[in-house]
């Protein structure tokens, strides 16, 4: 693989990826200064992961939009495939999910695929994906989400409910369209094959259009339900796609549940935190201290600038801070690395308490 190429499938990121050209291999849409202007007019404020292009693509947000300001409303869902304990990077959409909700005043799904990792991981067992659904449910809880407005979905649990919108679905999606939207062989289980079927059907359990904010990478599955959706007489969903997180390693692709070393966990202990930014995360800062103060860092490939950036500073005054002092010179990688530690810690021990109180309640959540 070239230094210009890149992978993005469901199931595996890799190289560094050009998001402009994602766009155009995928036939998602920019979003423009006008559709953000769009937003933050409807919800009263912007959001630092929109003005920042964390979000940076969609499907149809444009036509939502226009339908909500006419009085037609839309659901949310998104969702996690349960392969290990949730990391940092899965908080991305989920955060953005909660302010949307609450800014547009309107219902959230979330979908713990369970047996979709039982296919696609060799080494998982079904009990093991489904233990992992009901932790990553916790930190979903976590955020605060309420159980009035929000339900989670676990596939094996709720098949009853899926099943009759997904054999719909598959019915018309036939061998050669996902062999050739997901590069599938005579190899790959039917399980698999099925799995977009199944994927499809909570954007339908409500009789309105859905808004589904979610990793770039997952786009796929979607674009074929967009594709069925009006031969069934039911509406596209709307996507709107965040971009892919960065391990610690800076080596390209995605931070991975399955990577200790490149991952910070949300049960990660705050000393665990540390080591890990300390030791792991990838630099752009100089050899030494004497070259850093003379020609500064590179904050575009400094991966604790990058976390601030996604999710842990959003204040765009502080950030700017951050960025010009450290390309200056005059911050260097230990210190950027400190205060990122600090920033994750507070968060985490926050997150972390909220993660155990939601023990008791889980119940509350789940779709019956």
């Amino acid at each position: 693989m070239s230094s210009d190429d890149f992978i993005v499938t469901p199931w595996h990121v890799e190289g560094k990826i050009d998001y402009n050209k994602l766009i155009k291999k995928f036939g998602t849409e920019k979003i423009s200064r006008q559709l953000l202007n769009t937003i933050e007019k409807i919800a009263g404020e912007s959001h630092f992961m929109l003005r920042r292009g964390i979000f940076f693509s969609h499907r149809d947000l444009t036509r939502t939009l226009n339908d909500y300001k006419k009085g037609n409303k839309f659901f949310l869902y998104t969702g996690r495939g349960p392969s290990g304990h949730t990391h940092i990077g899965h908080l991305v959409p989920w955060v953005f999910a909660k302010w949307l909700q609450d800014k547009f005043k309107t219902n959230m799904y979330f979908q713990l695929t369970d047996d979709e990792k039982f296919f696609a991981k060799s080494k998982l067992t079904l009990e093991d994906a489904n233990k992992f659904a009901y932790e990553n449910a916790l930190d979903f809880i976590a955020l605060g989400f309420k159980p009035n407005n929000t339900k989670i979905i676990i596939d094996t649990k709720n098949i009853e409910s899926l099943y009759p919108i997904a054999a719909k679905f598959a019915k018309k999606i036939n061998f050669s369209n996902t062999k050739a939207v997901f590069g599938f062989t005579n190899q790959t289980n039917v399980g698999m094959i099925f799995y977009t079927s199944l994927q499809s059907a909570p954007c339908f359990l409500e009789d309105r259009p859905v808004l589904i904010p979610l990793g770039v990478d997952q786009d796929p599955h979607f674009r074929i339900t967009r594709d069925i959706a009006p031969k069934l007489g039911l509406p596209k969903p709307a996507l709107i796609h965040n971009i892919m997180i960065p391990s610690l390693l800076g080596t390209g692709g995605k931070m991975s549940a399955s990577d200790d070393n490149s991952t910070i966990y949300t049960t990660d202990t705050p000393e665990v935190v540390k080591k890990k930014i300390n030791k792991y995360a990838f630099s752009g800062g100089q050899p030494t201290i004497e070259e850093h103060r003379k020609k500064g860092g590179n904050p575009d490939v400094d991966i604790s600038y990058q976390y601030l950036r996604i999710f842990f500073e959003p204040d765009d005054k502080k950030l700017k801070k951050l960025h010009d002092d450290y390309k200056s010179g005059k911050l260097l990688t230990g210190e950027l690395k400190s205060i990122l530690i600090e920033k994750i810690n507070k968060f985490l021990k926050k997150h972390q308490q909220e993660r155990e109180k939601a023990r008791d309640k889980v119940d509350k959540y789940m779709f019956k």
